[in-house]
């Protein structure tokens, strides 16, 4: 395999998290293993850029075993520990686990290198304790640094269960909790942090923390919008709740509470060839509407849950990004697509003039369809092949959608999603606040804004 400097691993991470290019197909392309693609994915999704820049380093025995603990404990695989420990190689863990049970903790001590020094013979004692004094003694010593190092593991895997990560910080955390029960400087030995370092943070555990408010508007923002906002619009939310801090603030007391968004997914293909009509591309990627009932687009998408498919047929308008009717049946039928243009009209105004953009799909090149729109005096427009860009508004919709529901909840059955589905329009249309609405809701746009104009 050949070497790969950090930014060229980079740039592999983001071709699978930008593109609609999988795993393997990245792998077979820069001739690599695919299992250390994934590697580097979690690597980057747990650390970021960072994790690429980091300089070799040397790990301590602590460490090492801390590593080996939290696998051990919570049955993570040796890539899942080298992202959220931002190790360099998963393999060098899997030689840690190989060493430990090949020859214990003594095996895991990093050798001094060069010739061992020379050690002066002591002096004789002429106080020295009887044999049996100092084999209770160094029982009772062993057994109270098992218990600490039974404890620490414990209690770090406590604190960092939402953030992932084991920093200073928790290290600190843990030596504080534990300080009743166990000597401070046997504990910063364990931790294996500098013991200025444990004084300087148990300064500021001690301290009233200053964004205890904050941190509870932000988790219920976060919660109450099902972990769909990021910290851009949560920072929206708060001002108008009178809590003003920076994003860059937000995003840093949501990373310390292991609160994060989630990734989007593709969309089901509905083109078959030509089976009637393809109309012009009349809207031609000029996605801007003055007002409504002006331009819609729509498009058909799959979901696949529970051994049935489920597919949702929507129409946007563009003027305000309000979903303004839908359908959902377990089959793409023509009346899937017929029901859903119906919803629509209704919505429409005697001299409103439509242009109404679609894809290539075989249901917009029915005759029923088009004469329905022509009916209505409804211009049809439709997507060159095979360029989603020109449809890119209802694209983006779906992509919401899937990575906000779909891949963000767990559901007990094909009927309880069905149900978060509807929500999820609901929620859409009138609470999801837009950056190109001034920040308000579809419906909230269309009354405040479109009426007084």
């Amino acid at each position: 395999m050949s070497k790969f400097t950090a930014e060229e691993r980079i740039k592999i991470v983001l071709r699978f998290l930008n593109g609609h290019e999988s795993i393997s197909q990245i792998a077979q392309e820069v001739q690599v293993n695919k299992s250390i693609v994934s590697g580097w994915i979690r690597l980057y999704e747990q650390q970021g850029i960072e994790a690429f820049l980091k300089n070799y380093t040397s790990y301590s025995l602590q460490f090492k075993m801390d590593v080996l603990n939290y696998m051990n404990e919570t049955g993570t695989s040796s890539y899942d520990a080298a992202a959220i420990f931002n190790i360099s190689s998963p393999g060098m863990i899997r030689n840690w686990r190989n060493k430990f049970e090949r020859g214990g903790i003594n095996a895991l001590e990093q050798k001094k290198k060069g010739r061992p020094t020379m050690k002066k013979e002591k002096e004789p004692n002429t106080k020295a304790k009887s044999p049996v004094e100092e084999s209770m003694e160094a029982l009772r010593a062993e057994n109270e640094r098992l218990r600490m190092e039974n404890a620490y593991p414990k209690k770090v895997e406590c604190f960092s269960s939402r953030t992932g990560k084991i920093t200073n910080k928790i290290k600190a955390q843990v030596i504080f909790e534990l300080n009743s029960e166990f000597d401070v400087v046997e504990l910063v030995k364990v931790a294996d942090i500098p013991r200025s370092t444990y004084y300087y943070w148990e300064k500021r555990l001690q301290r009233e923390d200053k964004y205890a408010t904050t941190k509870t508007a932000i988790e219920v923002i976060y919660h109450e919008h099902k972990g769909r906002y990021g910290y851009r619009r949560i920072a929206k939310e708060l001002v108008k709740k009178n809590i003003c801090h920076d994003p860059k603030t937000i995003n840093r007391l949501m990373n310390e509470m292991g609160l994060k968004c989630m990734v989007r997914m593709k969309k089901y293909r509905s083109y078959r060839g030509k089976v009637g009509r393809i109309a012009s591309n009349l809207l031609n990627r000029d996605f801007q509407a003055d007002k409504m009932n002006e331009k819609w687009v729509t498009d058909v998408t799959e979901f696949h849950l529970f051994g049935e498919k489920r597919y949702l047929s929507p129409v946007l308008d563009l003027c305000n990004g309000e979903i303004i009717a839908y359908k959902v049946m377990n089959r793409p039928v023509y009346q899937l697509v017929g029901d859903m243009l119906e919803e629509a009209i209704r919505r429409l105004n005697p001299r409103d003039e439509v242009i109404l953009h679609s894809d290539q799909g075989w249901h917009y090149q029915m005759k029923k369809y088009h004469k329905t729109l022509e009916r209505h005096h409804i211009k049809q427009s439709m997507s060159r092949k095979g360029n989603c860009l020109d449809n890119a508004v209802i694209e983006n919709f779906f992509g919401l959608l899937k990575s906000e529901l779909l891949y963000l909840q767990e559901f007990e059955n094909i009927e309880h999603f069905e149900r978060e589905l509807h929500e999820y329009i609901e929620y859409y249309n009138h609470k999801r606040m837009k950056a190109k609405l001034k920040d308000l809701s579809p419906v909230e746009y269309r009354t405040q804004i479109l009426e007084v104009a």
